[in-house]
């Protein structure tokens, strides 16, 4: 074999269909859009249109509904507090708060308070003051010698 005899396979490789190339290209003229109408012309997506009939994002019923006023929680878990106290960036013998968490780069900002679940290991002894926690969570740090506090009545999970 030589470099000349190299070639694709067959089917490899496909030629782009050259639209308003002529007649000799059965693409000439129009360009395969008919004749006038809106979809003769350029910048033009119907997008969910069905003919006139009812669209199906139309047939279908709503469902759910978003709470306007939600609250929405910084999220942390006990591993990543565990691994902080680890590499010092949070004092584990001092009470633990929402400020301590931002200040220390685990939490970027406090939104309506910060929950604690308790994805991950906890060894030390800590004490945490958070808005929320999970169940679990607390469970884990009481199992460990330690104490999570939650100021507002938002304990269930």
């Amino acid at each position: 074999m030589k470099l000349h005899e190299l070639r694709d396979n067959d089917g490899a490789t496909k030629r782009k269909k050259r639209i308003g190339r002529g007649p000799g290209s059965g693409m000439g003229k129009m360009g395969g859009r008919g004749i006038k109408g809106q979809k003769s012309r350029s910048g033009v997506a119907i997008k969910g249109y069905e003919g006139g009939q009812m669209p199906l994002y139309q047939r279908l019923p709503k469902r759910g509904f978003n709470k306007p006023n939600r609250k929405s929680f910084a999220v942390v878990n006990l591993g990543l507090i565990q691994k902080f106290i680890e590499a010092g960036k949070i004092d584990g013998s001092a009470q633990i708060t929402e400020d301590v968490l931002v200040a220390s780069g685990l939490v970027r900002r406090k939104l309506d308070g910060v929950r604690v679940l308790a994805k991950g290991e906890v060894t030390a002894k800590l004490d945490i003051a958070v808005t929320g926690a999970s169940k679990s969570a607390i469970d884990a740090v009481e199992k460990a010698g330690g104490k999570l506090s939650v100021t507002t009545a938002q304990a269930a999970e």
